[in-house]
Parts: structure tokens; C-alpha cells; sequence
């Protein structure tokens, strides 16, 4: 059945370029003009074979973007389950999140982002697979996939990225299987044994408290009043892939995320981005104009830092970029009933931005 529909589209493309060479044929074997010498007859000739040749190039020209849009429709579906949009709030935190693809043609690329609120408290993957566009798409699939499950089965996170490990060794498996040359011709472009991805892995428990795992990835900014800093200076372990895991895995204690605090997680594409100079973006010194205004919203840090990229890029990045933004609006209820009602000797506690 699939095949049936697949071949009527085709059928009906192949109408009229057989029409306009059943015209051009007609008139070249049964008109009388056709066959005279005079400039006025091959004048003639001439405009109607350019006629017939027009008609062909905008057919084809029709045709080749009719498929495009197509498969644009079809990988805007891949995104929407591969790479879902997150929920504007989760377990009491505000987010925002949004990547930008380097390939033109493709509306996914090789980033990848997810937020769960489980039992052990909101866990949060961002991961930048090797390469971009189509290719990295499977990549992406098997880590994701992977995380949405041990988010929930895990209770420790170091379990979790051990899960992720494992599946992407699944992956690159499959990957090396189906690209050895008794299948086909491998894409040298895309080799197997150099597939990497950097992964990390944040869990935010009920009071606000941060730990982390970071496998080759940018530590994230925490925005905290007017302060804009890295989350911590640790060095982070290997990406996942070239090299296992260590043995003893401990994740980081990065501290608290505070009531109106935020996080802004992102992948190496946003800082490696350059101008016509060659000059990197500077993410830190964006973020700390942001903090200017209060309330300081996710989606307001979205917008501003995706303004600024593509403006320092000249609208042409070269890598696919990833934003993930979070602000801790537990506590904001809670304050603002301990505003509306100050005790005696205290001044009313002002609900935080």
C-alpha cells in the first residue's frame, strides 16, 4: 500500500515533461515551419523549443521544491519526537530551551537536552553528539532514549550516566555493523570509531541542591543576583565513547540553586562561534547584560543570547548551538505570602526576581 501511493505522485509528476516533449516533437517532425530554412521559420523554431525547455525547468524546479518541503515537514516530526519541546514549567522551575541546527537543510542537528522532574528530583541531560545535521540523528535518538528511562529507574546519578554509556556503545555497535562494506560504502565523513559525545548530567533535588556529572562538556553559568559564573571550575572526565568510565564515579556537589537563581546550560557551538574577525562570542559577557534587568526570565536569556549569536555570526553559524535555561521559582509563592503578611519587628521579605 505504501508503495502504491509512494509511485502515483510520480506518475502524475511525469504528465507534463511528456506533454511539453510530445509538443516539441509534433511541431518539429509535423509542422511545415519547422521544416523551412528562412531566418523567420528557425526564428520561430527557436522560441518554441525555448518555450518547451522554460516549461521543463520550471516543472522540475516545482518539483524539487515540493520535495524539499517535504522532507523539512519530515524532520520537523523527527525533532518533535527525537528531541521534544520541554515544558515551560517542571516541578516548580521555569524553563526554556532551543537549539540551532549549522546545516541549512536540516532542522535537527547533533545537540541534544532534556529535563525530567522524578523521584529523585529533576535531572537534566545537555550532550553535544560529534558532527551535525541528519547524520548525528541517530546518535542523538540512542542517548536521549537511554536518559528518559534511567532518569526514572536510577536513584543514583552516576548510575544514570553509566546507562548512557552503555547504550551509546549499543549504538555505535549497530552503527559499525550496518557501515561495514559487505553492506555499502561507509561515509567517510562520518567514521564510526571517532563518534563522541559530551554529556552533562545535572540533578536538582527538592531544596535546590546541584550535583553533576560532566563528560567533555562547558560547565553551565549560574545567574545569581547580578553575578554570572561558572557553576564550578572542576575538570571535567572524557566524552563519552573513546574512552570507559572510571571505576569510582562520584558526582559533583555544585552547591544550591536559590529561589529566583538560574542556570543556563549551552554547548560548545555558542562560544565557538566567531565574527568576520575571528573573535569568539562571549556568552559570560551577554549573560551579564541580561542580569541587568530584573526580573531576569529564561525566555528573555534565550532571546537575548540567540539575538547576540547570530548577530556576532553574521547569521551563519558554523556549528549546531544549544540553549537551556532554568530558574528556580520554588520558593517565589512562599515568599510572597511571608511579604503580604510581615511579622512584628521584621521587615517584609520581598519575593525573590
Amino acid at each position: 500500500m505504501i508503495r502504491i501511493k509512494a509511485r502515483a505522485p510520480t506518475a502524475r509528476a511525469a504528465v507534463l515533461p511528456t506533454v511539453w516533449g510530445a509538443t516539441a516533437v509534433a511541431y518539429k517532425f509535423g509542422c511545415p515551419l519547422a521544416q523551412q530554412n528562412g531566418l523567420g521559420a528557425r526564428i520561430v523554431t527557436s522560441a518554441v523549443f525555448f518555450a518547451v525547455g522554460t516549461g521543463l525547468i520550471f516543472h522540475v524546479r516545482r518539483a524539487l521544491l515540493r520535495e524539499l518541503r517535504q522532507a523539512r515537514r519530515v524532520a520537523r516530526a523527527a525533532q518533535s519526537v527525537v528531541l521534544r519541546p520541554l515544558p515551560p514549567r517542571l516541578d516548580g522551575l521555569n524553563i526554556a530551551a532551543a537549539q540551532l541546527s549549522a546545516d541549512r537543510c536540516a532542522v535537527v542537528g547533533g545537540d541534544l537536552y532534556e529535563a525530567i522532574a522524578t523521584e529523585h528530583g529533576v535531572r537534566v541531560v545537555m550532550g553535544d553528539v560529534r558532527g551535525h545535521g541528519l547524520a548525528a540523528l541517530g546518535t542523538v535518538a540512542a542517548v536521549l532514549g537511554s536518559f528518559r528511562e534511567a532518569a526514572h529507574d536510577e536513584p543514583e546519578l552516576d548510575g544514570v550516566l553509566r546507562r548512557l554509556e552503555r547504550a551509546l556503545a549499543r549504538h555505535l555497535r549497530e552503527r559499525a555493523r550496518a557501515e561495514h562494506p559487505a553492506n555499502g560504502s561507509p561515509d567517510p565523513d562520518q567514521p564510526v570509531a571517532e563518534e563522541f559525545v559530551t554529556v552533562l548530567l545535572l540533578e536538582i533535588g527538592r531544596e535546590g541542591a546541584l550535583r553533576a556529572l560532566n563528560c567533555g562538556h562547558p560547565w553551565p553559568y549560574l545567574l545569581s543576583g547580578t553575578a554570572v559564573e561558572p557553576l564550578t571550575r572542576v575538570d571535567p572526565l572524557p566524552p563519552l565513547g573513546p574512552f570507559p568510565l572510571p571505576v569510582a564515579l562520584e558526582p559533583h556537589t555544585c552547591g544550591n540553586l536559590l529561589p529566583g537563581d538560574c542556570l543556563v546550560l549551552f554547548t560548545d557551538g555558542v562560544e565557538d562561534a566567531r565574527d568576520t574577525r575571528g573573535r569568539f562570542f562571549s556568552l559570560a559577557d551577554v549573560l551579564r547584560k541580561v542580569v541587568r534587568d530584573h526580573p531576569v526570565s529564561p525566555q528573555a536569556v534565550l532571546r537575548t543570547v540567540f539575538t547576540a549569536l547570530l548577530h556576532h555570526a553574521s547569521g551563519r553559524p558554523t556549528d549546531d548551538m544549544a540553549l537551556l535555561v532554568l530558574r528556580n521559582d520554588r520558593g517565589k509563592a512562599r515568599s510572597d505570602l511571608l511579604g503580604a503578611r510581615p511579622s512584628a519587628g521584621n521587615a517584609p521579605l520581598a519575593a525573590p526576581p
